[in-house]
């Protein structure tokens, strides 16, 4: 989003944000993206729908036959590629990795030098879409074992969360659509779930599917137990999942290459995820490293800055171990 004034967004998280995020371990920003920012999302998905794969096999169905999560039975559909997809089709899809609105809450809820974590990608559901059985939670949902890899902590006023969910609303969810839903205050929960909770058949008063517009995005940690109901609207349901973590950690393996194999120990994303981005969009590509070893921070005005230890220290490394990085 090269050109964007920022002075007319936050620059800090609120502390409301602060409180509503710790409260529930999730939280709704309205109106990110503009009408027409998200018309051009549907143009660019409309042109590469028919690469979408349904997840049809029985071992790829993410619910309970018969529970509110299932839906009537059509599959949920999955379309990847959608930071591949050149110059105009993918300018919205990449504006979310260092969006003006949302940088404030990356920087709140990941700290500074946050970096995507998982590919991108688009799901959707036709009418009666299957949802997804609920998952997830600091400690795991369905085992009850602590779940590090998904970790929330809140110490001194600062919150970080090991793994961010971004999911951007292209269409309207409105109360009963179906969708993302949520256990709120599941991050903090020491137990796992009764019986039947996972699949919505018991204790359904504590999940909630939040109301969501077109252009919203709901961010919430990972270790808040979560999931989708079945896809009630008319309207082919539409939104854009997005997955960040802390500057040194990672759960996917992505930026390993695309295709999941090494050459030469590079460590890259899908070569096309680079074009056309700004300064700030790549610092988010970086894979998992100390902000202190030269990691590119964007800065409240959409800036880059590299922080770094002194050219001593730095020089004294390269004499003891023969390379830049230790």
């Amino acid at each position: 989003m090269t050109g964007v004034d920022m002075r007319k967004y936050p620059t800090e998280m609120s502390e409301a944000e602060r409180y509503l995020f710790d409260l529930n371990g999730y939280i709704i920003i309205r109106n990110v993206l503009t009408p027409e920012e998200v018309e051009e999302c549907h143009s660019a998905i409309d042109a590469h729908v028919n690469d979408a794969v349904a997840r049809s096999d029985a071992s790829l169905r993410n619910a309970v036959k018969g529970s509110p999560m299932y839906g009537s039975g059509p599959p949920r559909l999955d379309l990847g590629g959608i930071m591949e997809w050149g110059d105009v089709q993918s300018r919205v899809f990449k504006s979310i990795l260092a969006h003006p609105r949302l940088l404030p809450l990356f920087h709140g809820l990941l700290g500074k030098g946050y970096r995507l974590d998982h590919i991108p990608f688009v799901l959707m559901n036709n009418k009666g879409g299957e949802g997804f059985q609920l998952h997830g939670g600091t400690v795991d949902c369905t085992s009850g074992e602590y779940n590090s890899n998904l970790a929330y902590t809140c110490h001194n006023g600062s919150i970080r969360s090991a793994l961010l969910g971004c999911n951007v609303m292209l269409v309207d969810h409105n109360p009963g659509d179906g969708g993302f839903c949520v256990v709120p205050g599941s991050h903090k929960s020491n137990f796992k779930m009764p019986p039947g909770m996972v699949d919505g058949v018991a204790h359904s008063e504590y999940i909630i599917q939040p109301a969501t517009k077109a252009g919203d995005v709901v961010l919430f940690s990972e270790g808040t137990v979560h999931g989708a109901m079945g896809w009630q609207s008319d309207q082919q349901r539409r939104c854009a999942l997005y997955r960040f973590a802390p500057a040194t950690m990672a759960y996917g393996r992505s930026y390993f290459q695309g295709d999941g194999t090494t050459h030469d120990n590079a460590t890259l994303w899908p070569s096309k995820f680079y074009d056309n981005l700004s300064e700030a969009q790549k610092a988010v590509l970086e894979p998992p490293y100390a902000n202190r070893l030269d990691r590119p921070n964007i800065l409240e005005d959409g800036g880059v800055e590299i922080t770094q230890r002194s050219e001593r220290k730095r020089q004294h490394d390269k004499e003891v171990f023969k390379t830049k990085y230790f």
